[in-house]
């Protein structure tokens, strides 16, 4: 009985004992199970399975293909991103005995990018993922998975122990076209973000729009799962497109115009923009040397060439010489109508005689004088000439009735000088209007008694090229506001093919500036420019009607004009009567010298006059606008006929009048 009872002890122990390790084993089931599901989870997916990113793709530029009416349209993309692809090994993955041998593959399969000794310091390391090359395209990783799959296989080696991440790439279909305007982005991506990191343009200022926001791609790591396969957990979302106001046949247009230009007068560089006059849409915006983005780092490890990827429209500011002088005159004939509403006489009359010999004006040592000496001129002379002594003579009875006060509000106010355009470049400058009892950095006072002469002529006093553009708009459009822009919409295209807008210019009522009966005298004014006796007669555009101004203006240099070193330019419009676009073309730092037959080399009208007719008969004929002055070519020519020829009666006029004051 005792044994019995003993045996009994032992079985009710063992059984206990078995229920405590199976308690145990219930409880240990439901802690991992179910209260630590999640962590245990986690680390089998970590060590069975990897997450690699799945990229975006960045915005697209799209061209502007809407300027021919009843043409069809189409998307025409400036910069795509195509995909490419990050070589990667995986160290630990692959056995000792095989990375001597791997590495010489590698640097073979990689070509120039190949360095053998790189390659193994990366073979050597305890990591899981080092980078040997960037942006592969498609042909060289399938040729590497050619010969590494066998080569995995055959050793047993994990096939991810080289693997390809992919990305995608900007690609640039016209090449260098708009390379400044567009820039690029940096081949290497923010480490954090994953985002892509602009080196200017429209790629930076926009920025926000482009980017977009990668996905997420799990993966099984085994050796018969490629890391490019498994699926997709966290969709990508593609950035924006930006659909730009630039046309890219017209962009080519004023790109191969430039060049030739810049060339022929051994300019530094050249740049040029046209613009729609009532909407402001920038149709071009060339300049040359080019700035190609494939060549990105080319540039900006070449102090001397680092600068021409900036948009010298935008970021130089330069003193605008005569092209003021139109807006001089506008001053002057609004300064009429601000006497005729307080029932004064007018400040002058566009007819009269006024005597332009060199002048003395106040404030200044020396007088005032024109290139050539003309005893007399008129308005519509004055222009055509180019007068100096006529500009400071108008602004002298202007500050004299209305104030200094009032000149620098016409300046600033309604031709928008001393601030920003807004258009959607980087470092846009505001140039300078002096200011009344403001000093400079020197100490010296930015407004003395001689400023508004040197402001009449286009001196002291610092613009940029889309400040001018605008002016000049004012003009073309028939006195009416407009803003320059780059960009009609942003858009971004959803999964289900639906097109989310983001921005998009809507068109306003303009606010008028500048009176229509203003704006006709000094149009009037400007069309003599372009005909026989004016200064820019190689502007003129046959066939059509134009109308323009040009300026030779000397550049600053250790703070003192310069006699050889130059900005000329012309800006002007075509056809006169509902022009279609406002074009200026800037040489800067044309060779100084005397070209026989020509002339001055460095004069707006020899360098600057003629880009500007090539790329205007081009623009008109690519528009398909019919010529508005069939009988307007130089004689010679079998469609010449002087009796109907738009403004040749008017220009000989002017010529004989000319005559008669400056026997």
């Amino acid at each position: 009985m005792k044994e019995q009872a003993q045996n009994q002890r032992r079985l009710i122990g063992v059984a206990l004992f078995l229920l405590l390790l199976f308690s145990f084993l219930i409880v240990q089931f439901f802690r991992l199970q179910i209260v630590q599901h999640e962590k245990w989870d986690k680390q089998a997916l970590s060590q069975h399975t990897g997450v690699v990113m799945e990229p975006y793709k960045r915005g697209v530029f799209y061209a502007n293909t809407d300027l021919k009416p009843g043409h069809p349209t189409k998307k025409v993309p400036l910069v795509i991103d195509v995909p490419k692809f990050h070589l990667f090994v995986d160290p630990q993955s692959i056995p000792a005995e095989y990375k001597e041998e791997l590495a010489g593959l590698l640097e073979t399969a990689l070509g120039e990018r190949g360095d053998r000794e790189a390659i193994l310091t990366h073979l050597q390391k305890k990591s899981r993922s080092r980078k040997l090359a960037m942006w592969l395209p498609l042909t060289a990783k399938e040729e590497i998975h050619q010969w590494w799959l066998p080569f995995a296989k055959e050793r047993k080696i994990a096939r991810n122990g080289v693997f390809f991440v992919k990305d995608y790439q900007r690609s640039y279909p016209y090449g260098k076209m708009l390379g400044q305007v567009l820039h690029t982005v940096r081949d290497v991506r923010d480490e954090k973000t994953h985002q892509s990191i602009p080196t200017g343009g429209l790629e930076y200022m926009l920025n926000d729009y482009l980017q977009g926001k990668p996905g997420k791609r799990l993966y099984y790591r085994s050796p018969r799962n490629a890391i490019e396969g498994g699926r997709i957990i966290e969709e990508p979302q593609n950035g924006a497109d930006v659909y730009l106001t630039i046309n890219h046949c017209l962009q080519a247009i004023v790109e191969e115009e430039l060049e030739k230009q810049v060339k022929k007068t051994e300019s530094k560089r050249g740049w040029g923009v046209m613009m729609d006059p009532y909407t402001g849409e920038v149709l071009a915006l060339g300049q040359y040397p080019f700035f190609s983005p494939k060549e990105c780092r080319h540039f900006y490890n070449d102090p001397e060439m680092e600068g021409e990827t900036q948009v010298k429209a935008v970021t130089e500011p330069y003193e605008p010489g005569s092209t003021m002088k139109a807006l001089t005159m506008a001053i002057g004939l609004m300064a009429n109508q601000e006497q005729e509403k307080q029932g004064l006489p007018p400040v002058f009359d566009p007819k009269e005689k006024v005597g332009t010999l060199p002048t003395h004006f106040p404030g200044r040592k020396t007088p005032i004088k024109d290139v050539s000496r003309h005893k007399y001129m008129n308005m519509y002379i004055a222009l055509q000439k180019s007068s100096n002594v006529y500009m400071a003579k108008v602004i002298d009875r202007v500050i004299e009735t209305l104030g200094e006060k009032w000149y620098r509000d016409a300046l600033t106010n309604v031709f928008g000088f001393g601030q920003k355009t807004g258009i959607e470049l980087p470092a846009e400058s505001s140039g300078l209007v002096p200011t009344p009892g403001k000093l400079h950095p020197n100490g010296t006072l930015e407004w003395s008694r001689p400023t508004p002469y040197s402001l009449a002529m286009g001196h002291n006093i610092l613009v940029n090229t889309f400040q001018m553009l605008r002016s000049f708009a004012i003009f073309a459009n028939g006195g009416f506001d407009v803003q320059p822009r780059l960009v009609k919409k942003i858009a971004r295209e959803l999964p289900d093919g639906e097109e989310e807008m983001l921005h998009e210019i809507k068109q306003v009522e303009q606010k008028r500036l500048v009176d229509p009966a203003i704006v006709e005298e000094i149009v009037k004014g400007m069309k003599f420019v372009t005909k026989f006796g004016g200064g820019a007669r190689k502007a003129d555009i046959y066939g059509f009607t134009e109308a323009g101004k040009t300026s030779t203006s000397e550049k600053i240099i250790d703070g003192k004009y310069s006699k050889t070193e130059h900005i000329s330019t012309f800006i002007g419009f075509a056809p006169v009567e509902h022009p279609r676009f406002v074009l200026i073309v800037v040489m800067d730092e044309p060779a100084f010298k005397y070209v026989p037959g020509v002339g001055g080399n460095q004069y707006g009208g020899n360098c600057a006059a003629p880009a500007f007719r090539r790329i205007g008969l081009k623009t008109l004929e690519y528009l398909g606008v019919e010529p508005d002055d069939p009988f307007g070519y130089p004689k010679g020519d079998p469609r010449y006929d002087p009796d109907k020829a738009d403004w040749k009666k008017e220009a000989d006029a002017l010529r004989e009048l000319h005559k008669e004051w400056n026997k």
